[in-house]
């Protein structure tokens, strides 16, 4: 597979584009409008454009239900503008090599590259399978984004779940698990000797929160991460409060699933735990598997991500990999370069051209 400037300056127009499109989660409607229409007027074959809901997806022709399939996915949804931009987030400003607007780095860039290598494939046989996926909610993992758009899919393989990577290869992701607690104590007047504070009970079980140190720790990931982030108590200053609540942002690694750390942590602190969902997982794809060896024999270096991204909703092999660096992601003036898209679609090229799962 061979691309051209034609390609990327393609994908440079997708992306402004998308740049110009509000596309919050949950409100990406008029982006995938705009995708849908930009896919049917760019491919270079015949392709069927499928959508679900926000989501947008298609299959490169040629394909054999014998052959594995391998997904590539990217995602549309953008946080909310941060505060400090000095620019317009949705106005995109072309400066030589730099493209400034919100969604640039996280995800436009994984998306237009992908876009392109999709292209590419389809125009040459491989000897696997190929659906590209622009998905939705990816940053709030709603309901309505991948795990939505799986189940109509035919069986995927593996994946490439495009993100900011400096086109190196995640192939281990931390999880995530939120956790609301509530102690309960007895209220009281603040000048007596009387009531429980449910403030100092909460206190033990926060003191607990950030000193414990699960025993498994990962040579790519690192330890657990446990971090209490909100913390709310009392009505007024004279009355002893009666509940304290506390939110705790947990990180796991691939040694523990949430569940197992929800039943340990659930029998080793006083006050309730609730979580508000445990499927987001760490994942992880072994260093043997194809799509890493490719990667690894073009001089790149797997790493293990502490951010999360649609692989916690996918049970089969992930690799994250895209154009662009993850720590200007949600910053104010978010910006990509122009030679890291051609960087990424070169790589990426030369890892799936000729590849065997």
């Amino acid at each position: 597979m061979k691309f051209s400037d034609k390609n990327i300056a393609q994908a440079v127009e997708l992306l402004k584009l998308l740049v110009s499109t509000p596309s919050v989660s949950r409100e990406e409607s008029d982006a995938a409008d705009k995708l849908q229409m930009f896919i049917e007027h760019t491919t270079p074959v015949m392709l069927d454009v499928h959508r679900h809901m926000n989501n947008i997806w298609c299959i490169a022709p040629g394909f054999d239900a014998s052959r594995p399939t391998l997904l590539l996915d990217a995602h549309i949804d953008t946080v909310k503008p941060v505060a400090g931009w000095s620019k317009h987030p949705h106005t995109p400003i072309v400066e030589g090599d730099t493209i400034t607007g919100l969604g640039t780095n996280d995800d436009g860039g994984s998306l237009v590259t992908m876009l392109q290598l999709f292209y590419l494939i389809c125009q040459k046989p491989q000897q696997y399978n190929t659906v590209f996926l622009a998905s939705a909610e990816e940053e709030v993992s709603g309901k309505n984004g991948i795990e939505a758009v799986i189940p109509l899919l035919p069986p995927i393989s593996c994946a490439i779940v495009g993100e900011p990577t400096g086109m190196q290869p995640a192939i281990a992701e931390k999880g995530l698990m939120v956790l609301d607690c509530v102690s309960h104590g007895v209220a009281g007047h603040a000048a007596r000797n009387n009531g429980v504070n449910a403030i100092y009970k909460a206190m033990k079980d926060i003191e607990w929160f950030r000193n414990h140190k699960f025993p498994k720790s990962s040579e790519l990931l690192g330890d657990v991460k446990m971090s209490v982030t909100q913390i709310m108590a009392g009505t007024q200053h004279n009355v002893i409060p009666d509940e304290c609540s506390f939110v705790v942002d947990i990180r796991s690694n691939e040694c523990y699933s949430n569940k197992e750390l929800l039943e340990i942590i659930t029998e080793s602190v006083e006050c309730d735990v609730k979580a508000r969902s445990t499927s987001l997982n760490s994942s992880s794809i072994g260093m043997e598997h194809p799509l890493v060896q490719r990667a690894v024999g073009l001089g790149r270096v797997p790493f293990g991500s502490p951010t999360l991204s649609n692989q916690a909703l996918l049970d089969f092999p992930t690799l994250k990999m895209g154009p662009g660096e993850s720590p200007r992601s949600h910053t104010a003036n978010e910006f990509i370069k122009i030679s890291e898209l051609r960087e990424g679609l070169e790589i990426f090229v030369k890892m799936l051209d000729g590849l065997k799962l």
